[in-house]
């Protein structure tokens, strides 16, 4: 009877710690992607490369955000948010031909920071290509927000492209 009480807590203790983590990866994941829908509209920032617009709309029922970035004399890029399961991942449709897809950290409510990791991309001819590695949104205020994006050349960090974005609408 010890033994099988025994293993019946150990169960139960392990079962807990398993659903605990996954609790706790859904809130976040659930956190950061609210905080992104608070982006919808259009949004101007002055960028290293030229005034650059950004304008945010929900899609599939509120289940995916879309960034649609312009910025003077480049392509049109985009980048799309959007959770999965217990992860909250993005896909960005560069200008270089690739598409880097990132996996966010835990949403930093005290900062107001969203960082995302790179998790692997498509069309990237070789690891050392250039391509978005990986990127951090600042939320400074509801009408303010920071953008860094690292891109890496040949495993190593070669530029980091920062603008400050003012909601326009």
């Amino acid at each position: 009877m010890t033994r099988q009480m025994l293993l019946v807590s150990t169960l139960a203790i392990s079962f807990a710690a398993y659903g605990g983590d996954l609790g706790t990866e859904n809130l976040n994941a659930s956190a950061g992607f609210s905080r992104l829908k608070t982006l919808v509209g259009e949004w101007q920032a002055d960028s290293q490369t030229g005034k650059a617009r950004v304008t945010y709309e929900l899609v599939s029922g509120g289940s995916v955000l879309v960034g649609h970035e312009k910025v003077e004399n480049m392509p049109e890029m985009m980048t799309v948010y959007y959770l999965d399961g217990k992860r909250l991942l993005l896909t960005h449709y560069c200008m270089l031909g690739n598409q880097p897809r990132m996996q966010a950290q835990p949403f930093n409510a005290a900062t107001g920071e969203l960082k995302f990791q790179f998790l692997d991309a498509t069309n990237l001819k070789s690891p050392g290509d250039g391509h978005m590695h990986d990127a951090r949104i600042r939320f400074t205020d509801e009408n303010h927000i920071v953008t860094e994006w690292h891109l890496y050349e040949n495993g190593q960090p070669k530029t980091t492209e920062t603008a400050q974005f003012t909601r326009t609408r």
